[in-house]
């Protein structure tokens, strides 16, 4: 009787714990998701100002973004690695330090050297965002509310890309850049103070090894056939990731072109960025929801199929009519990298989840860096209808791989 009563009563206490440890996760990396993605945004910002403050060519001022963004996509990988050995709440609030640390030395930079370090130094924190806190949100929550959880972590780095330029904007207002800047660095290293404390220890993940040694003949024939089921939808989420990328970052540097050849002023092109933006947003908070009730491959499979209409659309509709549709366009277009993204754990062993994001952002961060150059050479040479009509095409070239997509692990492991 005691021992039934004392089990009774730590079960809400348990469960309490459970909620308060998963909101601690979500509210670290979605805060630390807020600032890196904001840091990451507000180079384009700063280009121009850099520009005229120490007398820059365009081709140093492309060098400045390559080394933020190159660095980010390559250290995903080893910074994973060095989580796995020190720590994951020691190399997320290390990163978002020195990101950080990147807008404080920016504003007591002299030349352009010292701008070029600063900036591998703000890549080389930001590297460790991605890999970290996604992995502390899909391995804290489990089965569909995992994707839920997700879309939400995703939201708000699109409100960071839009938070931190714009209170830089409001900053310059009142002072000059450099203090501006400083300011938001030292936000930065705060924010890092704050992970450090409240970030709850990552559940570890599972050691398939360990089961497969005790498993008979038969488990270990299913084992490896789930193992290579696995990794064909890893796969297909790559292909998936890359062709995302390579979407949003030509329609992003197209758009504004194409709405300025209908008539748009400049101002217009960029509220007409900040309404596909803000749609995005929209998209990724929702898409959690979307797809947990229909599903991942209905989710995907619709979602392009709507992207694609609306990239046309926007191409043939009058300039009003294609303002007024972008941020339905973003919502889908943004919005299925929630299920796609969401889904790469599911589709990774499980003791290989933070490996698998890991190489998962690699590829697609690298995908979105070459992007922008190669739709703007494409856009040179054929036009700039011409290359939306091919980023639709690859849209849809892509629909039939979502049928490959079987399940993840969680919707398997019962079997």
């Amino acid at each position: 009787m005691t021992v039934a009563a004392s089990s009774e009563t730590d079960r809400p206490a348990d469960a309490v714990a459970d909620k308060s440890r998963e909101r601690r996760a979500l509210g670290v990396a979605s805060g630390a998701h807020v600032m890196h993605d904001g840091y990451t945004d507000l180079v384009w910002i700063a280009l121009p100002i850099w520009q005229a403050e120490f007398g820059l060519s365009y081709a140093a001022v492309g060098l400045l973004r390559m080394v933020y963004s190159g660095t980010l996509a390559a250290l995903q990988i080893p910074a994973s690695l060095v989580a796995e050995r020190i720590g994951a709440r020691i190399v997320l609030a290390g990163g978002t330090a020195l990101a950080g640390l990147c807008y404080c030395l920016a504003g007591f930079s002299a030349g352009f050297a010292v701008l070029v370090a600063a900036l591998f130094i703000g890549g080389l924190g930001a590297a460790t965002q991605h890999p970290i806190a996604s992995a502390l949100v899909t391995r804290t929550f489990t089965g569909a509310r995992a994707l839920t959880a997700f879309g939400t972590y995703n939201f708000f780095g699109d409100v960071g890309k839009v938070l931190i330029p714009a209170t830089a904007t409001t900053l310059l207002l009142f002072m000059p850049w450099r203090p501006a800047y400083g300011l938001l660095g030292l936000v930065g290293i705060a924010i890092a103070v704050a992970i450090f404390i409240v970030m709850p220890r990552m559940p570890p993940e599972a050691h398939a090894a360990k089961v497969e040694e005790a498993a008979t003949p038969e488990q270990k024939s299913f084992a490896a056939d789930e193992r290579k089921r696995l990794r064909s939808g890893f796969r297909i989420l790559v292909v998936f990731g890359i062709a995302d990328s390579i979407v949003r970052g030509a329609f992003f540097v197209l758009l504004p072109f194409l709405l300025i050849g209908k008539g748009a002023a400049v101002t217009t092109a960029g509220f007409a960025l900040t309404l596909l933006l803000v749609g995005g947003a929209a998209g990724k908070l929702a898409f959690g929801w979307v797809g947990k009730w229909i599903g991942t491959t209905a989710t995907i499979v619709i979602s392009l199929v709507l992207t694609a209409a609306g990239i046309v659309a926007v191409l043939y509709l009058p300039l009003a009519a294609a303002i007024v549709v972008l941020p339905l366009i973003g919502v889908v277009l943004n919005g299925v990298t929630t299920v796609i993204y969401g889904s790469v754990p599911e589709y990774a062993a499980p003791d290989q989840k933070t490996r698998a994001l890991s190489i998962f952002y690699t590829i697609s961060i690298g995908a979105a860096a070459v992007s922008p150059p190669i739709s703007g050479f494409m856009g040179d040479h054929i036009g700039i209808s011409s290359t939306i009509i091919i980023v639709a095409v690859l849209t849809l070239a892509t629909i039939p791989l979502a049928f490959g997509l079987k399940g993840g692990r969680s919707q398997t492991a019962a079997v």
